[in-house]
């Protein structure tokens, strides 16, 4: 087939106006086509371009390409099967564990069960269903479950986000194609194979997660819940086995994508002499307005178009004081919501739905934090303790209770704290706590923030707008440790058979990234057992 890139056409175009763009560039009919990604071009607010990347079919395929091979908007489709690098033995001398069913952990088990290596899946959690009703039960009766929440069960902390599909990393081998191919096989709208920013939404992703569980035990693999990993065998170096439940279970090859909320269990490594060294994280508020104001800052009046959709936004400052201030993890039409997973602590984080519907748009507003510099100690897991610190704060300041302290952005900006809310109202379950934020953070963090607001507010029109609500405390951005491995057989540098993957390692950021990773580890580790068998 046929590649065509950067064919552009008006937002309301019709099927028909794609193919005789295709004919003109081609000077021939197609006998098929595909769409591989279908992105917009909103610089001009009064004419937003749809712009697509297609891959067609035709008769005389070579003597186009002769024709047009000057054209860089022409080339050959490559082609974008994945190919799996190992296949199992007959007979397994043992069989891999994987920590974790996260997505890192779920696509590092799909992937070793698809090549026949029969994986055993450990998750400290529960099924995705219960640990939803958990997580609901957390929300609406301030119940906290410590094992089953937010951040600790079936699917990960990316369960509960607005299920975003796209990162920044390179694709040279389709490992993240691979990735949305087997979301979609598992129940996801086929529309995220081409549009620019893919997104799942929570309640589909609940169904996803539980096919893709059905695979991987129909290929031979077994999913243990509720089976928190205590220990870790190590004898000489080398990983023989991990202790679950007060049960051991042999193995010399164990994946580690245990997220990066799983503190016990980076403690456990880090006495049992596993490298770690601490990461810099990002701290700060969510903030809420309402999508319309998103929606008319992007779109002007195309806002609210089908194609379109919910508008979302990705912002810097580099603040005088020297830190830099950024949007993360934007929801359109989402809501924020608890993600706390120890108690007596209060943490956010943002989620949508796939309609991205609600009434409000939500986002992060943090400052990067460095480790040398700003955490209380040069302990690898001195991060930890720093969000651990913030959390606690910020569960006193919202009244002891759950609730999440909040505050108008006009009332930061004056250092006053809130007394009532206007017309943004917070979206965080079970409630909110109006106060003053100014202390809760490091006062550079504070500092940084404040100027940023206004910064943005020149970018996007009314994001500084005083009734816009600002709640704490944000800290679970990634993980505050790197659990460092070997960039080629993606083993932690001191301890063997042990493979460090995700979000919890420090080499992923959300839900894509972790997919990928996984599965290039799951692509080692079965190589690493072809050499040991």
């Amino acid at each position: 087939m046929i590649r065509l890139t950067e064919i552009k056409l008006p937002l309301d175009h019709t099927e028909e106006d794609l193919t005789a763009a295709i004919v003109a560039k081609l000077k021939t009919r197609p006998q098929d086509y595909t769409i591989f990604k279908r992105s917009y071009d909103a610089r001009d607010k009064t004419e937003i371009l749809l712009v697509y990347t297609v891959d067609v079919a035709v008769k005389n395929e070579q003597q186009i390409l002769q024709r047009l091979r000057r054209d860089r908007r022409v080339s050959v489709t490559p082609d974008m099967t994945y190919q799996f690098v190992a296949q199992a033995p007959a007979e397994l001398e043992n069989r891999p564990i994987v920590i974790g069913t996260g997505p890192c952990g779920l696509f590092a088990g799909l992937t070793l069960a698809q090549m026949g290596f029969r994986p055993i899946i450990l998750e400290r959690g529960q099924p995705v269903r219960q640990r939803t009703k958990d997580t609901f039960k957390f929300w609406r009766k301030r119940k906290l479950n410590p094992e089953s929440n937010v951040q600790f069960g079936e699917g990960g902390a990316g369960t509960f986000s607005d299920g975003k599909l796209y990162s920044q990393i390179r694709d040279r081998r389709y490992i993240g194609r691979k990735v949305l191919t087997e979301f979609v096989t598992s129940g996801a709208d086929p529309e995220i194979l081409y549009v620019s920013k893919p997104h799942i939404g929570t309640l589909r992703l609940v169904r996803i997660v539980e096919d893709m569980r059905n695979r991987i035990i129909d290929l031979g693999g077994e999913i243990h819940f509720a089976t928190k990993v205590e220990d870790i065998l190590i004898e000489d170096g080398q990983v023989c086995g991990v202790v679950a439940n007060g049960q051991q279970l042999l193995s010399n090859h164990v994946v580690l994508a245990i997220g990066h909320s799983a503190r016990d269990t980076f403690k456990m490594l880090h006495e049992r002499g596993v490298y770690i060294e601490a990461k810099p994280i990002s701290i700060g508020f969510r903030v809420e307005h309402p999508q319309s104001v998103i929606d008319a800052a992007r779109f002007g009046e195309n806002a609210g178009h089908p194609i379109l959709g919910a508008a979302d936004y990705k912002l810097v400052h580099h603040a005088k004081n020297g830190r830099s201030v950024y949007s993360f993890c934007m929801c359109p039409g989402g809501v924020v919501v608890a993600a706390a997973s120890e108690p007596n602590g209060v943490v956010t984080n943002g989620m949508s739905y796939y309609s991205r519907v609600e009434r409000n748009a939500n986002a992060a507003l943090v400052v990067e934090l460095d480790p040398a510099t700003d955490y209380p100690s040069d302990h690898p897991l001195a991060g930890i303790e720093l969000q651990r610190e913030l959390e606690q704060r910020a569960f006193q300041l919202g009244g002891g209770t759950y609730s999440a302290p909040a505050q108008l952005i006009g009332d930061f900006l004056k250092g006053e704290p809130s007394q009532a809310l206007a017309e943004v109202e917070p979206s965080f379950q079970p409630s909110v706590h109006l106060t003053d934020l100014s202390g809760l953070l490091p006062e550079y963090a504070t500092d940084a923030i404040r100027e940023a607001i206004g910064e943005f507010g020149r970018k996007i029109p009314n994001f500084d707008r005083p009734d816009a609500t600002l709640t704490a405390v944000e800290t679970r951005t990634s993980s505050p440790v790197r659990i460092k491995r070997d960039h080629k057989t993606f083993q932690s540098i001191n301890t063997r058979g042990l493979f460090p993957a995700g979000e919890g390692a420090g080499y992923a950021g959300g839900i894509f990234s972790a997919g990928v990773d996984g599965i290039k580890v799951a692509e080692a580790v079965a190589l690493s057992m072809l050499e040991s068998q």
